[in-house]
């Protein structure tokens, strides 16, 4: 019975909370193993009122996925007294010991798939981690080049061009090159989640998409001729078509996807339906990645009342992506 790994996130926020109350749901049909440290999943469990009986184990194969039971494998080492809510090099140094874990595990075929809580940017940068976010981390270590982040609800699937950059230095970023990769990936990914003939819209970039050109040149000469090619291949894109629009004929199923060509332009429509339905996919790595919908949530950590729908529905995601498909994407 090969699990699904779930790294519990920063110790300092709400990502213990919720991974030990998507383990104690009883919607979870999957086997799961918890990377994480013992101390804080304990005090976690006493503040979510979980009852769950946490089990040590060195190893994947010394899982019993027994019911009441989480299986965790430690990366100990955090002080007891660890605050909730607050920014800490510990934390975020710890955060990427379990992600970097989880990658091993993968990419050794001991888990089916990798579900991530939410970790800290800042924390990371704290604890002098040079990545800036999970996608960073995923790609660099499991040696991933041709890689994006598709957000996705059960009414929209976004995939980005740039993710975790300035909103200047995005626009430079954003390449014919990129967003031809980008529309390639999101072809491969979808025709092998059983959609043989994917419909990708793709987002102007300017308002309007340039109003030809009126309001800025970059839709006309950097995303329409990634467009064209990506038809001479046999690609159902279109575009670029006004950002402002295009999200909702999406939703209402003109479109299989959107590429969004900066963070904020893709996750806020995918946020505003719901943030607890959200769910983070990493396309492109060798193994099946999803994450949450949110982030650390500090001001609320500690407290008991985190929701854990977003990592129930990525859980739920991962077992579908990685249960017997024969390309994963």
């Amino acid at each position: 019975m090969t699990p699904i790994a779930i790294t519990m996130g920063d110790p300092c926020g709400i990502g213990p909370e919720i991974t030990l109350k998507a383990c104690a749901d009883s919607r979870r049909t999957v086997p799961v193993v918890v990377i994480g440290d013992m101390d804080v999943l304990a005090r976690a469990n006493k503040i979510a009122d979980t009852h769950l009986a946490l089990r040590s184990i060195s190893s994947v194969d010394q899982a019993k996925f027994a019911p009441g039971t989480v299986d965790v494998l430690e990366e100990n080492g955090l002080p007891a007294d660890l605050p909730w809510g607050m920014l800490d090099a510990r934390a975020g140094a710890a955060s990427f010991q379990y992600v970097r874990r989880g990658i091993q595990l993968a990419m050794a075929h001991e888990i089916r798939a990798l579900v991530t809580a939410p970790i800290n940017k800042e924390a990371l940068r704290l604890s002098g981690v040079p990545y800036p976010g999970h996608t960073e981390i995923l790609a660099d270590l499991s040696g991933t080049t041709d890689y994006a982040m598709m957000m996705a609800t059960d009414e929209l699937r976004i995939v980005l061009v740039t993710v975790h950059q300035s909103l200047r230095t995005a626009i430079d970023a954003i390449t014919t090159a990129r967003v031809l990769d980008i529309i390639r990936l999101t072809h491969r990914t979808l025709q092998r989640s059983g959609l043989p003939a994917p419909r990708i819209a793709v987002a102007g970039l300017n308002p309007h998409a340039g109003e030809n050109g009126l309001f800025g040149r970059e839709d006309l000469d950097i995303i329409t001729p990634a467009i064209e090619t990506a038809q001479g291949e046999g690609i159902q894109a279109s575009g670029p078509w006004p950002a402002d629009t295009v999200f909702m004929r999406a939703r209402a199923g003109a479109f299989d996807a959107v590429v969004a060509q900066y963070h904020d332009q893709g996750l806020i429509p995918v946020k505003y339906l719901g943030i607890e339905h959200g769910v983070n996919i990493t396309i492109g790595l060798p193994f099946v990645r999803t994450s949450v919908d949110h982030g650390t949530a500090f001001d609320i950590a500690g407290l008991g009342t985190a929701d854990h729908t977003s990592l129930l529905a990525a859980l739920t995601h991962a077992d579908r992506l990685s249960s017997g498909a024969p390309d994963r994407p």
